[in-house]
């Protein structure tokens, strides 16, 4: 903030000597509905100033009786308001004999501190003060009566940020917003101008990944919003692979060869599975206590041969079916870890066996699955994606999730995807969340609310696998022998859920056989009915990691 030299005194009095520090001026306006700066009533050889509105130690040097700590128009931030000591300067009678002290109407002690005397103030509240010195001191010419108006503001200022609307990658970022109208804002460091109702415009060059937006008001306060400007996930033609497939020469010189030959543009590995093993040596705590992490692959390594080939790596998380961490948990005492039946013991995950699934509403099961998402992006991996960011198969009513509050079970999951969105920002990172397909028609039978969710991923990931779906679902008879049609019809309405966001939608198709032969036919299928509903990008499934490359065509030549 800018400041001035110092405060206004009354006519003759003497320039008041600071040490190391300027005196923030009030302005004119101010979210309190302060008056206009209250006129200086304090005419003594020594006008008090308040240093640094927030910051640093207080140090006060006046060659003459005043009042010394807060000065007559001063704005205090929350800091500033909690360690404020307010004294009575050189010249006051011996132990304020003679002195009466008030805040605000009510009464002050006065303490003798060597030749000082400190006003014993109370704790500063929000809104305007006034603090008042009545009586004789010892010096003839000394006022009789001293009077300070000052304000406490610990209120952030507000701040608003738009997503930015990306229509031409090749051009630069506008970014726009509003902010309280005494506020100085920044954008990645730069101060912005604010219009008289406090509305910015500004732009950021192309490929600037990561827009932090700051506001200061008068009085120090701060609020800070962070803002992806990369928009839109470009297009992904991804195929899966796990941790321990990435490590036999088969299975990555087949995936990596479908990368080289064009026909995928990305790479799925596994970071945390389905047995909560971490794919890579992580340096995760508690994945390291609970024996969580394996070194199946060198991470670095393994993103830089994906890159080298000319794709990006996708790091799968596999958030809340963890049994690593449920057993460790259990075993240690922590059912609150856990989803537990009513009855306080584990859930048997639907169909997954017991100590299967961990509690999403836990603050440490969160910030485990957080904690890998922000190593696996720091390590190099271009997109973090859950899976399983569910509750699990069956009754809600045989459910227990300790410390879930007054929340929905969607609400906490999308809560979740948001506080990972908000850790990512700073590796500028893409987000995105797999999810089921009926979630689209049905968010509250495994807690994911599609609406939701796309407000707060980059992408969902909706597992649309013809073979999953139900006879005569979306009308049609046998899904697993239609792929075009039930992969079109369900896309649809995740394409109606998305529309108005920069969220896309990724499917994940079927490239494996379940009932049914899925060869390169069933596969081309799936992908056509994704473009009927102007969905380019798609994520391949195959547990055993091998694909069928002639149902791609180059990404070149779509």
């Amino acid at each position: 903030m800018e400041a001035t030299s110092g405060p206004h005194h009354a006519p003759g009095t003497k320039d008041v000597m600071m040490s190391r520090t300027r005196i923030p001026h009030p302005g004119p306006s101010s979210r309190l509905r302060r008056p206009a700066r209250r006129r200086a009533l304090i005419a003594t050889t020594g006008a008090l100033a308040l240093a640094g509105a927030g910051f640093g130690a207080w140090t006060f040097l006046a060659p003459g009786p005043g009042i010394e700590g807060v000065s007559d128009g001063a704005v205090l931030g929350g800091r500033a308001a909690a360690q404020v000591s307010a004294y009575l300067a050189a010249g006051a009678p011996r132990g304020g004999n003679g002195l009466h002290a008030t805040l605000d109407g009510a009464a002050v002690p006065l303490t003798p501190e060597g030749a000082r005397l400190r006003l014993a103030l109370p704790p500063l509240k929000e809104g305007p003060h006034t603090l008042v010195v009545d009586g004789a001191t010892s010096l003839p010419f000394a006022p009789h009566r001293k009077v300070v108006g000052f304000s406490v503001d610990t209120t952030p200022p507000e701040l608003k940020v738009a997503d930015p609307q990306i229509k031409d990658p090749a051009a630069p970022v506008p970014v726009t917003g509003s902010a309280s109208t005494d506020a100085e804002v920044t954008v990645n460091g730069k101060k912005v101008p604010l219009d008289r109702n406090g509305m910015f415009r500004v732009t950021v060059p192309k490929g600037t990944p990561l827009v932090t937006v700051t506001a200061v008001d008068r009085a120090g306060n701060t609020t800070t919003r962070s803002v992806s400007a990369r928009g839109r996930r470009p297009m992904i033609r991804a195929a899966h692979i796990t941790a321990i497939g990435w490590g036999d020469d088969s299975l990555r010189g087949g995936v990596l060869a479908l990368v080289r030959s064009g026909k995928l543009n990305a790479v799925e590995l596994d970071v945390k599975d389905e047995d909560g093993e971490v794919g890579y040596a992580s340096r995760v705590p508690l994945a390291r206590r609970i024996g969580a992490a394996k070194g199946y692959y060198d991470a670095r390594k393994a993103i830089d041969e994906i890159h080298a080939a000319g794709a990006q790596v996708i790091g799968r998380i596999v958030a809340f079916r963890d049994p690593k961490l449920a057993a460790a948990s259990w075993h240690s005492g922590k059912p609150d870890q856990l989803v537990l039946t009513p009855s306080g013991q584990p859930y048997d995950g639907g169909h997954y066996g017991a100590l299967s699934f961990t509690n999403f509403a836990n603050p440490v099961v969160r910030k485990y699955n957080q904690d890998l998402a922000v190593e696996a992006a720091g390590l190099g991996f271009d997109d973090i994606l859950y899976d399983y960011v569910r509750r699990p198969d069956g009754p809600l009513s045989q459910m227990r999730f300790p410390g879930i509050g007054a929340a929905t079970p969607e609400q906490s999951i999308t809560s979740f995807v948001a506080d990972t969105r908000t850790a990512l920002r700073p590796q500028a990172k893409y987000l995105g969340v797999s999810v089921f397909g009926i979630a689209a028609t049905r968010p509250t039978e495994i807690a994911q609310d599609i609406g939701a969710l796309v407000k707060v991923a980059d992408y969902v990931a909706p597992m649309v696998y013809p073979s999953h779906w139900a006879p005569g679902e979306y009308g049609v008879a046998q899904p697993d022998t239609s792929p075009y049609a039930i992969v079109q019809r369900s896309l649809a309405d995740f394409a109606r859920l998305a529309k108005g966001t920069q969220t896309e939608i990724v499917p994940w198709l079927q490239d494996f056989s379940m009932g049914s032969t899925y060869g390169p036919a069933e596969v081309a299928a799936q992908i056509k009915a994704a473009e009927a509903n102007k969905m380019e990008s798609f994520i391949l499934w195959n547990a055993g990691a091998r694909y069928q490359g002639s149902a791609l065509q180059q990404i070149a030549a779509h």
